[in-house]
């Protein structure tokens, strides 16, 4: 383990930096197809400014963290007797970092849009993409480092890029 990465997670043993790195990646995830959705929303509006959509975007990003660090907070209260602080409240803004990480991605579409370099809807499309081929290739190394073959993971991420389609698809039957 690099000196970086334990003093990201708080001066955790290894054990504990691997579960908090884990856990960092589950958000990331959870944070991916929550953004995926968002954005496919924002597709289907019809007067939708860059400035708009970047705002959506990060309000949802700020929002998902907002909502995690809140609910961390309560159940570390509940659990413990007390609020986080120290190495515990290190360890909740480590894991839910990548809540925030969510947002670059569109906003760097969205703000090519804004300098013209394409339309705002294309730049959302190519956002969901984006997160979409994220999720197959998390899918990949999942199975790679499971010891599974080249194909199984393939399959592997093929599974989480059906996963990341069908909120795609859930969000336009909704419109």
């Amino acid at each position: 383990m690099s000196q970086e990465d334990g003093a990201a997670a708080g001066g955790d043993t290894p054990s504990e930096h691997v579960d908090a790195r884990t856990e960092q990646l589950k958000e990331r995830i959870y944070a991916t197809i929550t953004m995926v959705a968002v954005v496919v929303g924002l597709s289907a509006v019809d007067d939708l400014t860059t400035w708009k959509a970047a705002l959506a975007v990060c309000a949802t990003a700020v929002g998902l963290w907002l909502a995690t660090l809140v609910a961390d907070e309560q159940a570390h209260r509940i659990v413990h007797r007390r609020l986080a602080s120290g190495h515990d409240l290190r360890r909740m803004l480590f894991v839910s970092s990548p809540l925030l990480l969510s947002a670059v991605g569109p906003l760097l579409l969205i703000g090519a849009s804004a300098v013209g370099l394409m339309d705002l809807h294309t730049a959302l499309l190519a956002s969901v993409a984006v997160s979409v081929a994220a999720l197959f290739a998390w899918g990949c190394v999942g199975g790679l480092r499971m010891g599974s073959s080249p194909l199984a993971a393939v399959v592997a991420g093929a599974i989480d890029a059906v996963i990341g389609l069908a909120v795609v698809l859930v969000k336009l039957a909704g419109h």
